[in-house]
């Protein structure tokens, strides 16, 4: 392969990965649905800030993103705590604390001074789903003794997956 080729191998990789990150997210999406339909929690997904810098017409353009993203939904929960979250999915084994962007980082510590009630929601390809205080993410090296995480960390943050395949976040 020449220099500045593609590996065809790890673009599929790339391309999987960014699939069931995807389905990650929309079951987060359905859940959150639910806890609303229920009257429980009002929260929604972030957009990422774009910058559009040409439109190539029918509705399509080309744009870059502004800035780092903040965490990936905010909203409340019934009685009006504010609840501000991340979501990460990996298909490896383990999951970097890097993996929070520092203008995340900032954002969630802050958030949490103000008692909002902040986690990251981890998922792995298992299937098995995590809701980590952002406390004990935040802290990783001093809970887990480095700066990441395994499932087999995590027991004690596992969330149950309803009959419909949304994760129980709030349960």
């Amino acid at each position: 392969m020449s220099a500045g080729a593609k590996d065809p191998r790890r673009q599929f990789i790339g391309l999987i990965s960014r699939a069931r990150g995807k389905q990650f997210e929309e079951n987060i999406t359905n859940a959150l649905d639910y806890y609303e339909s229920i009257g429980f929690v009002k929260v929604e997904k972030t957009p990422e800030p774009m910058k559009i810098l040409k439109s190539l017409g029918n509705g399509r353009f080309l744009a870059c993103f502004e800035k780092q993203a903040q965490p990936d939904y905010k909203g409340a929960i019934a009685g009006g705590r504010s609840v501000i979250f991340e979501a990460k999915f990996t298909s490896s084994d383990r999951m970097e604390q890097d993996r929070v962007l520092e203008e995340q980082e900032k954002s969630l510590e802050k958030y949490s001074a103000m008692n909002a009630l902040c986690f990251v929601v981890a998922g792995f390809s298992t299937g098995g789903v995590y809701r980590i205080p952002w406390a004990v993410w935040r802290d990783m090296r001093s809970h887990f003794g480095r700066k990441y995480i395994t499932e087999a960390d995590l027991g004690e943050y596992r969330v149950p997956i309803s009959q419909a395949g949304f994760p129980k976040i709030f349960d």
